[in-house]
């Protein structure tokens, strides 16, 4: 959506302080043992509080109230009783509601307990890049070229991007125009980064794979080469200079 007045401005920070604490909260109260439908219904209380309704659940029927992805799994994993944490899973946790009419939209890899598995760097990596993107967007900057910024960042440490995912304008419903904003440089898209425009900029950083294939849950998606990969998601408000970070509260970069 464009920001066009001061009540649009409250209803996008009210709804993205909904996600940016209940992404937070889920990401502190993971611990091995747990089960991700576990700390699904602790998000969803914590959603349901702030008078915020899940997007996913809203928009499409999701089976769950956020996306938890385990392991293997890249996203859109769907919680369940059957998936027990281990010390050194590597954890997704993607939170997009709506509330008061707003959308907003953030998630986050972590691993889960002690870093057994050595994923802290992929982890770092892709929070690192996400950062440096953020940065680097401004109105008028070629969304291709923060692409090219993603995936070059992206090799520099090693790893790969997934080409079939991708950010998107959000605001008055969960996916809005602009769409696919790529972690790599699509030379066909001459579209620019519009002033006052709300968009969920997200990595998808991989060790293997480039792209995503689904499941035949119809949901989960992982690498069609496999491996693992980590994502982090704000929501931000574009400016001339650099952009205001609407859920900076989720802490998922520090």
């Amino acid at each position: 959506m464009s920001i066009t007045n001061e009540s649009e401005i409250i209803g996008m920070q009210k709804v993205s302080e909904a996600v940016a604490y209940t992404l937070k909260e889920m990401v502190n109260y993971a611990k091995p043992g747990m089960t991700t439908k576990e700390i699904d219904e602790f998000g969803a209380k914590i959603l349901s509080d702030f008078g915020a309704n899940s997007a996913p659940f809203l928009t499409y029927g999701f089976p769950g109230y956020a996306c938890i992805s385990l392991d293997n799994e890249f996203c859109h994993g769907i919680p369940s009783d059957k998936r027990i944490l281990k010390d050194g899973d590597l954890l997704n946790i993607d939170v997009s509601a709506e509330l008061n009419g707003y959308w907003a939209d953030n998630g986050s890899s972590f691993v889960v307990g002690k870093d057994i598995n050595h994923h802290q760097k992929l982890v770092d990596a892709s929070k690192d890049i996400l950062q440096k993107a953020i940065n680097n967007i401004k109105g008028g900057v070629r969304i291709a070229d923060i692409g090219h910024l993603m995936e070059t960042e992206a090799k520099k440490r090693g790893f790969k991007v997934i080409k079939n995912l991708g950010g998107h304008g959000v605001g008055r419903s969960l996916h809005e125009e602009p769409d696919e904003l790529l972690n790599y440089r699509n030379r066909f898209d001459n579209r620019r980064f519009k002033k006052n425009s709300v968009v969920a900029i997200e990595t998808f950083i991989s060790t293997d794979s480039t792209i995503a294939v689904e499941l035949n849950d119809g949901w989960t998606m992982v690498g069609n080469k496999g491996g693992y990969m980590a994502q982090h998601e704000h929501t931000i408000l574009i400016t001339d200079g650099k952009p205001v970070i609407l859920t900076q509260m989720n802490e998922i970069l520090n």
